[in-house]
């Protein structure tokens, strides 16, 4: 019962397998190489814990005896003790051409996750690897957001509400270039959050206490634009009556974000890219080098690849503005984090406006769920202090929210793309059946592994 390794969802999986004889070792390699596995085999358990200083594994495999004696299994329980005082969680799985009930006993109080007899059997062998490895996948996953979160809240980032299985490779590629000076491009739909995460970004990166200097780039005429970015010295034009410092200079030492990129005009495009290269300037009218350290952020809706293939942009300049691509989806792709955000913002303006407002009719908090939001997070701010200003109750009831019933999902669907249809039929399949993939694929008319491709895919 070999798996395609290609629908295996567990393909990427990296295995450590330790046993003294050659055979077992060439019998396991033949039985997980066409599952998708990768294999590190070794023969002795000075070998293993030599291999766990230097590398990273999903899974480890190990026998429990080797050269000290033939069964008591003790040369590897010690293994396995040790193996676990590197790592608490990592899936092991223990086997024993001896095994009996005592020695299964003790391997699973000093912490083995499964215990298997040689002769194994294949499929059960499997099995439990798959399944140890799906354990441990969905653990890491559950610890990673929840730490994750607590870190991005932890840090005083704004209305950043991130659960929806779609925002979780945001989430994570924020905590690993936070603290960087990478420069970032931000993409996505209007509204869908570009100034939260720029916020955000600043607030993990050690230039935390420094400035954030924010441009809007879509709404500085051309004539002005270097002397908004690159500052002024007096006489320099008309109505320069005193020296000005730019934006870029103003940043200097923090981060500098500029909205709207795909705005600036192309013969500004060029003088941001020398700044970009270089770390020096000249202020309009001034011949005077001065330097520079930003940590440049930037955001656009537009399509950069496709604004350089028409000429409109330059294919240099976005290389070194996306050193790190953030796509933010928009907020009918992340539904799941609806009911948060609406909350949050019911809070701050009942708040600002006070009132005595408290939460939602379930048929109010239905036509949030299933409306399209097609101006995104930003809309649905809107709505909710429309809402806290229209409601006569605590409650909010559908009248309060402003919303047409007939931008909803069930009623919206074409003006969606096959990919984000595909994608709520898939979500909607997994919540029947309350996570069980072969159940949804079986309802979706799939194959388990086509399903599990999409999942990935879709980031559900």
């Amino acid at each position: 019962m070999t798996m395609d390794p290609a629908t295996n969802p567990l393909r990427s999986c990296r295995l450590l397998i330790a046993d003294d004889q050659p055979s077992i070792l060439e019998a396991l390699e033949i039985l997980l190489t066409p599952e998708g596995y990768r294999l590190d085999t070794l023969r002795t358990p000075a070998l293993v814990l030599e291999c766990l200083n230097s590398n990273e594994f999903d899974g480890i495999l190990i026998d429990l005896n080797y050269t000290r004696d033939t069964t008591s299994g003790r040369e590897g329980l010690d293994l396995l003790a040790s193996i676990r005082e590197r790592d608490s969680k990592i899936p092991v799985i223990v086997m024993t051409a001896w095994g009996n009930v005592d020695l299964a006993v003790e391997a699973m109080r000093r912490g083995a996750n499964d215990f298997i007899q040689k002769p194994w059997d294949n499929p059960r062998l499997l099995t439990i690897l798959r399944t140890q490895l799906e354990l441990h996948r969905a653990q890491k996953r559950s610890e990673w957001l929840e730490a994750e979160n607590r870190i991005l809240r932890a840090d005083g980032a704004p209305d950043f509400i991130a659960t929806a299985p779609s925002m979780h490779p945001v989430v994570e590629l924020m905590s690993r270039i936070g603290p960087s000076d990478a420069n970032v491009l931000i993409t996505g739909e209007h509204g869908t959050g570009k100034e939260i995460v720029t916020q955000t970004l600043h607030r993990l990166s050690h230039r935390a206490h420094r400035a954030l200097v924010a441009v809007n780039t879509g709404a500085l005429p051309e004539g002005i634009f270097e002397s908004e970015l690159f500052g002024h010295v007096k006489g320099a034009f008309t109505d320069a009556r005193a020296d000005r410092i730019g934006r870029f200079e103003l940043a200097s030492g923090g981060t500098l974000f500029l909205d709207e990129i795909a705005n600036i005009p192309p013969r500004q495009q060029a003088k941001l890219l020398r700044v970009l290269e270089t770390g020096e300037l000249e202020r309009v009218g001034s011949s005077t080098t001065r330097k520079v350290d930003v940590r440049m952020l930037s955001a656009t809706n537009a399509d950069l690849h496709a604004e350089c293939a028409a000429g409109r942009f330059r294919e240099d300049l976005l290389f070194r503005l996306n050193t790190v691509e953030i796509k933010l989806p928009p907020l009918r792709d992340r539904r799941e984090d609806i009911p948060a955000l609406a909350a949050h913002f019911l809070s701050r303006y009942a708040t600002r406006y006070r009132r005595a407002v408290e939460g939602f009719d379930p048929t109010a908090l239905q036509l949030l769920l299933a409306y399209m939001w097609p101006g995104n997070v930003r809309e649905l701010e809107h709505a909710m202090e429309r809402a806290v200003l229209m409601s006569r109750t605590p409650r909010i009831g559908v009248s309060d929210l402003g919303l047409s019933s007939t931008r909803t999902a069930s009623q919206s669907l074409d003006e969606l793309s096959l990919e984000a249809v595909e994608a709520i039929l898939i979500r909607k399949a997994l919540a029947r059946s309350t996570g069980n993939v072969s159940h949804a694929a079986e309802a979706l008319g799939l194959s388990r592994g086509a399903l599990y491709r999409r999942i990935e895919k879709y980031g559900l």
